[in-house]
């Protein structure tokens, strides 16, 4: 027998639904699960709409889709973020929104999402960022009152490995130029600016030439990764190459101009024949190469821009003269069975002397 109030929205798939009037008589819907669910939950409905009580709120809104939130987001990160952080979530973004975007805000698991990120061959880096954008996406969604719950917080990190420090040696370094030189001779500018100034790849590529003062041989970064203005002083070599790049000009206010991407130099690294390198890790070498120099980790910190000394600690090992200097010490402070002169003197212990 037909039952008033409740039907299968897809015949046979025994998911049963709710229609009902609520106390000001909107006609609701709602997804009950089994046969028997849906005819208790009709009846409660039906007696909660006669003694005129409101639904909880959930259930008083339109169900917000994922699209929507998502949307929020990347209106967020255009207004908030550097250009190249932005285009970095809304080219993200596609993915998740491939994955999700046919459900509601408030239907999507945790377990849902980590199935998701596992099925994929990415790097741990890689899986965290999606993470991390999920988890804006909700937090924003929160604040607007458009979802209630963040899934990502159950969701765990993976674990990086952020101790990597690959550099050029000297032997590399010659590889690579002579490389870059015989294919991409127009180029070496933009390598030796990175090698000398330990800049990143997003702050190297947005600089303007409005951000350069020659005179002075600083060079400003208006909104370095943190989102924080810092400075990059400007040695000989970082010199010549921003006159070279002056000299290439092309009337635009960029100091490298769009469309200089990074291709040819995966290609002069694949070609030099350089195993395990990346344009970071030009960055590496400068802080390096400072550590090599003796420069105090206080301020290679400060000349590589890092928030904590955390990050930078890691060159640590580079620097064997402090490490030598440290242990020497121990050899020149009087231990406690010599005097100051040199002696032998005996000592108790337990009660006894010793000689």
């Amino acid at each position: 027998m037909k039952q008033r109030g409740i039907y299968e929205k897809v015949p046979g798939s025994s998911i049963w639904w709710v229609l009902h009037y609520d106390a000001q008589g909107r006609r609701r819907r709602e997804k009950a699960g089994t046969k028997s669910a849906a005819i208790a939950l009709y009846h409660k409905r039906k007696q909660e709409a006669l003694e005129g009580r409101k639904l909880p709120e959930r259930l008083r809104r339109a169900p917000v889709g994922f699209r929507e939130i998502a949307r929020d987001a990347l209106e967020y990160s255009q207004a908030h973020k550097r250009p190249d952080s932005h285009r970095n979530d809304a080219c993200q973004m596609k993915k998740l929104v491939e994955w999700f975007g046919d459900q509601t805000a408030e239907s999507l698991g945790a377990q849902e999402i980590e199935k998701r990120l596992a099925g994929q061959m990415w790097a741990p880096a890689t899986a965290n960022r999606y993470r991390a954008l999920l988890s804006l996406t909700y937090r924003l969604a929160i604040r607007n009152r458009k979802a209630s719950t963040n899934p990502i917080r159950q969701v765990p990190r993976r674990k990086e490995n952020n101790a990597r420090v690959r550099f050029l040696d000297e032997a590399e370094e010659a590889r690579l130029r002579a490389k870059i030189r015989e294919s991409y001779p127009e180029r070496e500018p933009e390598f030796d600016l990175a090698l000398h100034t330990g800049m990143r790849r997003s702050e190297q590529y947005g600089l303007r030439w409005e951000n350069v003062n020659l005179r002075l041989g600083i060079i400003t970064i208006p909104c370095s990764k943190h989102g924080e203005r810092r400075y990059a002083p400007v040695n000989s070599r970082a010199r010549t190459a921003l006159e070279s790049l002056r000299q290439q000009r092309d009337g635009s206010e960029r100091l490298i101009p769009r469309g200089h991407g990074r291709r040819w130099f995966e290609r002069a690294v694949r070609e030099a024949g350089i195993v395990d390198f990346h344009w970071h890790d030009l960055r590496h070498t400068f802080a390096s190469r400072l550590v090599m120099a003796s420069v105090d980790l206080r301020t290679v910190q400060e000349l590589l821009g890092h928030k904590t000394i955390t990050m930078t600690v890691r060159y640590s090992h580079l620097a064997p003269a402090h490490l030598q200097e440290a242990v020497d010490r121990l050899a020149e402070k009087p231990t406690a069975t010599r005097t100051a002169t040199g002696a032998d003197r005996p000592f108790v212990t337990d009660g006894a002397y010793v000689h």
